[in-house]
């Protein structure tokens, strides 16, 4: 268990859930209920999702994955760090877990991860929220610059240098587009997502690995993938995003094959589900009891 975190602290109670490893990735699984896997996307790990997980609990059982190069995950010279090699994983978490079926909740990277998966375990799965994601078509702000300063000899210790200064967390090429209360930059992101990373050069390398898997031709065919997806596929959006903006997700829309909808969280960005959970659920779980067949009575 972390205990650098205050008593009663989402990110305290979410460290104190017990893993499991299914091949490289680590897995952390509370509630009850239906199945709901939740995918997180980059550089963060399934830690990001500590402040609904409160609220998710309650109606379903919440299984929380660290993809590969990511948090308490497990990665080697022989891991792959592709979209499908992620996809692969997750499903291999619920063949080990007995699903029968489930729903999948992610965000950025992680969501593209979900629609392939999605695609692919068109069975099981029986819904999709997609948060903040890959577009068709767009490329997010430095990410493709970031992708090729991964690649640089040395780029660990680089990166490790740049993340430690305030000044780039803060700002337009750091994380400053992520939340609309900036000040969160500091009080969560620093000690929840990027402390870990300063703490161990390994940490920096997975999320590089991470992120060089990343592949701009697998984004931009997600319109066929979208085709493929039988469940239905709930957006929410922090509508101030700058990293995949508004109007990309509303373009986006008419791909899908089966869409419930577009929702709007206002005065939020990229990490919407972080600074406005309530909102994030108020959308989230309706539509997560629809696709598993729930009762939505006792959601207040």
């Amino acid at each position: 268990m972390n205990t650098s975190f205050p008593e009663g602290s989402t990110a305290r109670a979410f460290f104190s859930h017990a893993i499991r490893h299914v091949d490289t990735v680590a897995v952390r699984t509370t509630g009850r209920g239906p199945a709901v896997i939740l995918i997180h996307g980059w550089p963060f790990s399934g830690v990001t999702w500590r402040n609904v997980l409160p609220l998710l609990e309650q109606h379903f059982t919440c299984v929380v994955v660290d993809l590969a190069g990511a948090g308490a995950s497990t990665w080697d010279r022989r891991t792959g760090f592709s979209v499908d090699d992620h996809a692969r994983a997750v499903q291999r978490v619920a063949d080990a877990l007995g699903l029968p079926e489930y729903a999948l909740v992610a965000h950025d990277t992680g969501a593209t991860v979900a629609r392939v998966l999605a695609a692919s375990d068109v069975k099981r799965v029986r819904g999709l929220v997609l948060a903040n994601t890959e577009v068709p078509g767009h490329r997010p702000p430095w990410i493709p610059e970031y992708r090729v300063s991964a690649a640089l000899p040395g780029a660990a210790h680089v990166w490790k240098k740049t993340l430690g200064r305030r000044a780039f967390r803060t700002s337009a090429m750091g994380f400053g587009g992520c939340f609309w209360d900036a000040s969160l930059i500091e009080r969560e992101l620093l000690p929840v997502h990027l402390q870990p990373l300063l703490d161990s050069t390994r940490a920096i390398q997975g999320i590089l690995n991470y992120l060089r898997g990343i592949e701009w031709s697998v984004v931009d065919a997600l319109g066929e993938v979208h085709q493929r997806i039988a469940a239905p596929v709930q957006l929410v959006w922090g509508g101030d995003d700058v990293t995949f903006p508004l109007a990309e997700a509303q373009r986006m829309l008419p791909s899908f094959r089966n869409c419930a909808g577009l929702h709007v969280i206002k005065d939020a960005r990229f990490l919407a589900h972080e600074e406005r959970p309530k909102e994030f659920c108020d959308a989230a779980v309706p539509f997560l009891q629809r696709s598993l067949g729930e009762a939505l009575s006792n959601y207040v």
